[in-house]
């Protein structure tokens, strides 16, 4: 027998990452756990798919902001890196409360205390396995 969600039912990721295999592999591993998912390739992208223009006034959304129940993004990609899209999202009245991961390869300790500090959910080292994200959507379920 097999569960039918509504859309809303379902929670909506937007998963950021400059790199397409790993962008991939969170897609695919969200969706393996019932997420539904936005992709961006960097953080401008994402910005613009939440509403968010970076000369706006941050207590404000554009027309355009879709509603996402977590953000998940690379921390080093080229132009915004993924501290500055958190910095973003934390200073946005309208999304500072969306649960924010940061994923990295690099095991930095200051750069995962700096980005918990500023607001981060969690911090994940890649690759990015499934254990990883059965943990996120657990988390999605108790909000």
């Amino acid at each position: 027998m097999s569960i039918e969600y509504q859309e809303e039912d379902v929670p909506h990721v937007l998963a950021v990452d400059d790199n397409l295999i790993d962008r991939k592999l969170v897609e695919k591993l969200l969706k393996t756990s019932s997420c539904r998912v936005t992709t961006a390739e960097n953080g401008m992208r994402a910005m613009e798919y939440l509403g968010l223009k970076e000369n706006q006034q941050q207590n404000s959304i554009n027309g355009n902001g879709r509603k996402v129940n977590m953000i998940i993004t690379d921390y080093c990609m080229p132009g915004m890196t993924g501290y500055e899209l958190l910095q973003k999202i934390k200073e946005s009245a309208l999304l500072k409360d969306v649960p924010v991961v940061i994923m990295s390869s690099e095991n930095i300790p200051n750069r995962i205390n700096e980005c918990l500090e500023k607001g981060a959910e969690r911090f994940i080292l890649k690759p990015v396995k499934l254990a990883d994200v059965k943990t996120l959507r657990r988390q999605l379920t108790k909000c």
